[in-house]
Formats: structure tokens, C-alpha cells, sequence
């Protein structure tokens, strides 16, 4: 009786490990799901022969494509790129809006996070992104001014066995704006840089749309990128603005668009003529081919917001043509959109950034931080560098943020943090600027602008609140679109002149503030913007017009880990690239100069 009353009991004991076994079996599977599918896409960067505007050029590309290819994947997925450098430089590549989750050593920048990738030889990329991101982020090189050439679109479907928050649209298509120089644009950029001058960097020579400038562009009206679409159909279009240093305007004749997503995010839909996209950024639109069958131009110019009397800018118009399918009389030419704004259009241009909200819905929450533990104010300044040697004087253009010009260190940031290498940097970026004027005024006093690698180091889960604040320093007031690596951020306000912290505060949209990883600082105007540090990891803060970010017009944030294995920086690859000869195109650094104003 005692025996049977054991045996019972032991066969109810391992009744219940079978049961929690085949539990854990399950919640694992569970997990398996929940994480996703894993992509494998092998990137080679070699030179190519391409020809427009009557030329032909060899341009280092992805694949031999321009734009490079698109990576199409579902929210919850992860995406492994092997990128083979078959070219004759250093190239780095960026996953832009992609949080990286633990991982900046997949981030990219050059400087930053890694060293470039050499010729001959690879490295792979383990794309990780944040839990909610979904829509149309997009990547490209961000090693000298190479992104000019090697870019593409990611696209983030829904996960499966979900939708969009909107009607599901009939058809999709990416569109990628960007640059086109005639000559090599590093070597352009690289002789700019060494003259002993102001001068500027260089003007593209036109835009494209998929890779062509269009039917105005000289030599081009055969090759203009056509759409064909169907009366009555919705497309979803995915706009890059891959564009080195131009904000755009971009509008369809005949056709209204839906803006219903930005950055990765989606967006309380509304309707619009026309977009204004800066570089770095991405949107997402609908539109319903609705008109009597026809050709009409998609076209996109530039948004100028440097004084009207600046003549050194592109003024061409791209285009590209939506065709519908039909027995139809094709007309002479396609209508072009007349509701395209003009180039210096400010107030058209910030009462279109002004519409945009959070979906801020039980499926796509808004998580605004309340309780700030870091206030920063930044300013954001065009500057020259001064100096002094051996009884020449010379001057550089440079930009900064809070008066410094960030300098490129020889070791990539996050290996001297990891390793703990000293010298590489310094913790002491300023969370405010030195002192305060009339940012925006003409009466500007002395400008001090110093070379510096200095980084702003953030505590796990810190509450962040900056105000970037645009000025008129030099008299060169512009706008400018702003990047974080690693993150997105509400942006809870902007506004003109220079900010008032007693009552522009009150004015924060702290209910539904359209989260976006690019956020423009308007000509002599301000941003506010909050996050939670909640991704250790080193990640970088920049301007996106390039010639902006080459004279030094970024920093970095170091996010400390939390505590935990959850919450820490997660361990190198086996193989990072080494570190090699620093690229050409860098400000010169003066720092230790006899004099560096």
C-alpha cells in the first residue's frame, strides 16, 4: 500500500515535469516566433560605368545599381548584410532610423562606431531593429561623401498577420531622391578641403529620381523614370530623400497625397499638394490615381532657406512621369505639378512640418517622457576656424554645435569606450552653449569655436529633453535637418526666434508628437525634442547636409549600460575592420595650432 502510494505520487511528480517541459518547449517556440524571420543580402561595392547628362562616369555603387538595392523585410525581422568592398577605398555603411538594439558595432559611421571596411576584404552587418519600427527607413555609406552613390530603401512590412493602420493600398513603390555630380565627388570634396580659403564644397550638378535627373535634365528625357499605374488603384510611394545637402520639395500634378508615415513611424494621415523632405528622411504617402488617363510629371526641387540672395544652389527640376495604363491619346508632354512650391517658400515648407502627429492609438502608443533628468540646449552655428603658424593665417569654414566643432579621432569612438583606451576623447560636451546672445540677432559678438572630440555621456534610462537652437552666426542662418543614430524622439515643439523657456514650454504637444529619427532646426528657430537613453551604445548625433557634417557639425552620445545583461552593449563581433590611414576628407584639424579661434 505504501509502495503504490509512492509510485503514484512519482508518476504525478513527473506528470507535472512533462507538463512544464512541453511548456517550456512551447513558450520557446513562442519566442522563436516572436522574433522573426532572419534575412542574409550580400552587398558588393564596386566601381561602375553610368551614363548622364551626355557623360559617362565609373561611380562606386552596391551591386551595380543606382540606387542600390532594396531590403524588404517584416516588422520583428532581422536582416544580415555581407558587404564586399571591391572598390579602391574605405567605405563604411549606415542602416538609417534602425535603433540597433545592444548593437552599435553594426551602426556604422566611420570614426564612430567602426573603421572603414578595406579594399578586399568584408564585413558583415547584423541589422537589429527596435521592437515598434516599422514603414521605410533606408541605408547607405557613411564614409566620405560615398553615400552620394551607394544608397537604398529598407522597407518594414507589417509583421505577419497584421496590417497597416490604414486600407491596405493596392500597390507600393520606392522612390529614391538624390545627387548627381558630373565629376568624382570625394576628389570635388578633397579639393575643396585643401584649399586655404572659404570656399564651399561642391553643387550637384543635378537631382534624380531612381537613379534619373529626367525629361529637363540635358541628355536624359529617354531614360526619365516612368510609374505605370491603373485609374482608380491607391499606391503607397516610399520617398527616400537620399539628396547630400538639399531639403526638397516634392508634389504629383493632378494628385493630392496622403502622408500616413515618416522616419519608420506612423502618422495621423492628412492631405497635402506637396511634401517637403529633408535629407536623412524618409515619408510615406498615398495616392489614388483619380484623374482622366494621362502623363503627368512627379517632380521634385529644392527647398532653399539660406538668404534669397545665395546664388550657389541647384535650381534644376527633377521629374519622373506617372503613365497610366489605357487606350488613351498620349499628350505632348506630361503636365507639370503646378502646386510644387518655389525654392525660398519658407513658410510653406514649416507649415507642412507643422501637420504632422502620432497615431498615438492603443496599437501604436506615444510613450512621451515626463519626468526629465537631462536638460541640453544646444546651439547650432556655422563658424570659421582662424589660425596662426609659423606667421601665416589661414581660414577654414567649420560649423558646430555649442561652439565645438567635433574633430574625427584616429580610433573609432566606440572601441576606445569598450576597451577603455584613454585619449581618444573627452566627456565634457557642453549641455549648454559657453554663453548666450541674441542667437538669432545681426549684432553677433566674437565667435569662438573650438576643434574638439567631445562626447555627452548619458545614464542608463535618462529622461533627455534638448532644444536645438538654430543662429545667425557668420549671417548664414539655414535650416537643419538633425540625425540620432540608435533612436527616434518625439519632437514636442519648435518655433522662431530664439527659445523662451518660460513660455514657449507651455506650447509643448506632449499627447501626440510625431516621433521621427531627423528633425529640422529652422532658419533661426528652434526644436524641442525628447527621449529615454534607453539603448546603451555610442551613437551619433549629426547634421545631415553633408558639407555640414564634414566641417563638424556633430557629436556623440555615449549611453552607459543598465545593470544588467538585458540592458548592456552587447558583445563585439569577432571581427571588427581595423583601423587604417584616416580618410582625406575630414576637416583639417588646428587644434593645436598657435592660435584656433
Amino acid at each position: 500500500m505504501q509502495q503504490s502510494r509512492k509510485e503514484a505520487m512519482g508518476l504525478k511528480k513527473m506528470g507535472f515535469f512533462l507538463k512544464l517541459l512541453v511548456l517550456v518547449l512551447m513558450s520557446g517556440m513562442l519566442v522563436c516566433s516572436v522574433q522573426g524571420d532572419a534575412h542574409y543580402y550580400d552587398f558588393v561595392l564596386k566601381k561602375s560605368n553610368f551614363t548622364r547628362l551626355c557623360s559617362t562616369k565609373s561611380m562606386l555603387t552596391v551591386n551595380e545599381s543606382f540606387p542600390g538595392p532594396v531590403i524588404r523585410i517584416h516588422r520583428g525581422d532581422t536582416v544580415y548584410v555581407n558587404v564586399q568592398n571591391e572598390g579602391d577605398y574605405g567605405v563604411t555603411i549606415h542602416w538609417h532610423g534602425v535603433e540597433q538594439t545592444r548593437n552599435p558595432w553594426s551602426d556604422g559611421p566611420e570614426y564612430i562606431t567602426q573603421c572603414s571596411i578595406q579594399p578586399r576584404t568584408n564585413f558583415t552587418y547584423e541589422v537589429i531593429l527596435g521592437k515598434d519600427q516599422e514603414g521605410t527607413l533606408w541605408w547607405h555609406a557613411h564614409s566620405n561623401w560615398t553615400r552620394a552613390t551607394v544608397h537604398g530603401a529598407i522597407v518594414v512590412l507589417p509583421a505577419e498577420g497584421t496590417t497597416y493602420p490604414y486600407p491596405k493600398p493596392d500597390a507600393e513603390e520606392v522612390i529614391v531622391l538624390a545627387s548627381w555630380f558630373e565629376g568624382d565627388v570625394n576628389l570635388l570634396v578633397q579639393e575643396a578641403l585643401l584649399q586655404n580659403s572659404t570656399s564651399s564644397t561642391p553643387v550637384s550638378d543635378a537631382y534624380t529620381i531612381n537613379g534619373q535627373p529626367g525629361d529637363f535634365a540635358a541628355c536624359s528625357n529617354g531614360t526619365t523614370y516612368r510609374l505605370l499605374v491603373e485609374y482608380g488603384k491607391t499606391y503607397l510611394l516610399r520617398i527616400v530623400n537620399a539628396i547630400m545637402n538639399s531639403e526638397t520639395f516634392f508634389a504629383i500634378s493632378g494628385h493630392n497625397l496622403t502622408v500616413v508615415g515618416t522616419d519608420g513611424t506612423y502618422t495621423k494621415p492628412f492631405v497635402t499638394s506637396f511634401i517637403m523632405i529633408t535629407p536623412g528622411q524618409t515619408m510615406d504617402v498615398l495616392v489614388t490615381m483619380d484623374q482622366a488617363p494621362s502623363y503627368y510629371y512627379m517632380a521634385a526641387r529644392q527647398f532653399v532657406s539660406e538668404n534669397p540672395e545665395v546664388p550657389d544652389f541647384d535650381d534644376s527640376n527633377v521629374t519622373a512621369i506617372i503613365q497610366y495604363r489605357g487606350n488613351y491619346t498620349p499628350p505632348a508632354a506630361p503636365s507639370f505639378p503646378a502646386n510644387l512650391p518655389a525654392y525660398h517658400q519658407l513658410g510653406v515648407a514649416y507649415s507642412f512640418l507643422s501637420q504632422f502627429r502620432s497615431l498615438a492609438s492603443p496599437e501604436h502608443p506615444v510613450n512621451v517622457p515626463l519626468d526629465i533628468t537631462t536638460r541640453m540646449y544646444i546651439t547650432v552655428a556655422m563658424n570659421s576656424v582662424v589660425y596662426e603658424d609659423e606667421g601665416t593665417t589661414g581660414t577654414y569654414i567649420a560649423s558646430s554645435l555649442n561652439n565645438i566643432s567635433f574633430l574625427n579621432p584616429e580610433m573609432d569612438v566606440l572601441q576606445a569606450y569598450y576597451r577603455h583606451v584613454g585619449g581618444v576623447y573627452t566627456t565634457d560636451f557642453p549641455d549648454h552653449p559657453s554663453y548666450y546672445f541674441n542667437f538669432t540677432g545681426y549684432d553677433m559678438p566674437s565667435d569662438v569655436t573650438m576643434q574638439a572630440t567631445k562626447v555627452k555621456v548619458l545614464n542608463y534610462n535618462e529622461s533627455v529633453e534638448i532644444i536645438f537652437q538654430g543662429t545667425n552666426v557668420q549671417y548664414t542662418p539655414e535650416d537643419h535637418p538633425l540625425h540620432l543614430h540608435g533612436y527616434t524622439f518625439y519632437v514636442i515643439g519648435s518655433g522662431y526666434g530664439v527659445f523662451d523657456n518660460e513660455t514657449d514650454p507651455q506650447g509643448f504637444n506632449l499627447v501626440d508628437p510625431p516621433e521621427r529619427n531627423t528633425v529640422t532646426v529652422p532658419q533661426n528657430g528652434w526644436v524641442a525634442l525628447r527621449f529615454v537613453a534607453n539603448n546603451p551604445g555610442v551613437w551619433l548625433w549629426h547634421c545631415h547636409l553633408d558639407r555640414h557634417l564634414t566641417w563638424g557639425m556633430d557629436t556623440v552620445f555615449i549611453v552607459k549600460d543598465g545593470g544588467t545583461p538585458e540592458t548592456s552593449i552587447l558583445p563585439p563581433p569577432a571581427y571588427m575592420p581595423p583601423c587604417q590611414d584616416p580618410s582625406p576628407i575630414v576637416l583639417e584639424d588646428f587644434s593645436d595650432s598657435v592660435k584656433a579661434w
